[in-house]
């Protein structure tokens, strides 16, 4: 199976969308995953004080169809973001950079030897031969009341930044997390003016008492504007049962603000190849 397009260049960024907030990047030599979520159609993720939610498709990869990975850059310790199929599947010695929260227990229970708990604005660089990624810790709020943040994991957005290894960056990749909009997100823009591609959790995410805890159309539309990113990924928005925010919900609102030029058209399954000359469309396969 052919995972990336057949020739990767330091100035492009190829990825495949494959289910949730699942995406498999490469960046020349250097391939990451981020938030891996590998159950089948009909099983449960466990989010947490009982509660579970049912997956409603198919990832378009399985975990033991993965190449060898240089890193997974983890969100927070959900079930829908980190599954019993990752714990048991991923190689244990592939290093994962995640909350502290989520580092400490993936280090003393899972046994991944190699993770690193990130607090906010603090980065970690992983290199393969003459390339190299810094991944830097970035603010996220997983609920907007100050109870409900007691019983969710905590949860890191973050910033990619690819470039040779005596080099600049040439290319700038904002991953947010499972977050709601909130003015502590401001920052982001103002340390990273420039982000080639924003990957925005959405789905509107619904906890019995009607609170939503990711971002539904509005907000998601709301943070591509405030972070203005050349380019825009929508994920996590239709795998489970707890989203009610559909990705036409941002589709519109994009729109309306006067963004929806920006979106990549990169469905679950599909591969999208960004590169790092503005005004280039990316390549959709």
């Amino acid at each position: 199976m052919r995972h990336f397009t057949d020739e990767a260049t330091e100035d492009a960024l190829d990825l495949h969308f494959i289910g949730n907030a699942t995406v498999l990047l490469r960046y020349g030599p250097l391939t990451l995953l981020t938030d891996p979520n590998f159950l089948h159609r009909g099983q449960h993720a466990y989010l947490g004080h009982g509660l579970l939610s049912r997956r409603l498709t198919e990832p378009a990869l399985d975990v033991g169809d993965l190449p060898r990975l240089d890193g997974i850059v983890l969100s927070h310790l959900h079930g829908d973001h980190w599954d019993r199929r990752a714990r048991r599947h991923l190689d244990h010695t592939v290093p994962v950079l995640t909350t502290p929260h989520a580092a400490r227990r993936l280090r003393v229970v899972h046994r991944f030897a190699h993770t690193a708990g990130l607090r906010t604005w603090r980065g970690f660089t992983l290199r393969r031969d003459a390339v190299r990624v810094q991944v830097t810790a970035l603010p996220g709020r997983h609920a907007g009341r100050p109870l409900l943040r007691g019983l969710l994991p905590p949860v890191m957005g973050s910033m990619l930044e690819f470039g040779p290894v005596r080099g600049p960056t040439r290319l700038r990749l904002y991953v947010s997390g499972d977050t709601l909009v909130y003015d502590g997100l401001d920052e982001i823009a103002r340390r990273f003016p420039t982000a080639d591609l924003a990957v925005l959790h959405l789905g509107g995410t619904r906890l019995p008492g009607g609170f939503v805890v990711t971002m539904d159309g509005a907000q998601g539309a709301e943070l591509a504007r405030r972070l203005d990113p050349r380019l825009i990924l929508p994920v996590h928005y239709d795998d489970y049962t707890v989203f009610c925010s559909p990705l036409s919900a941002f589709l519109a609102e994009a729109d309306a603000v006067g963004l929806a030029d920006r979106v990549v058209p990169c469905r679950r399954g599909q591969h999208a190849r960004i590169t790092a000359e503005a005004g280039v469309a990316p390549t959709v396969m």
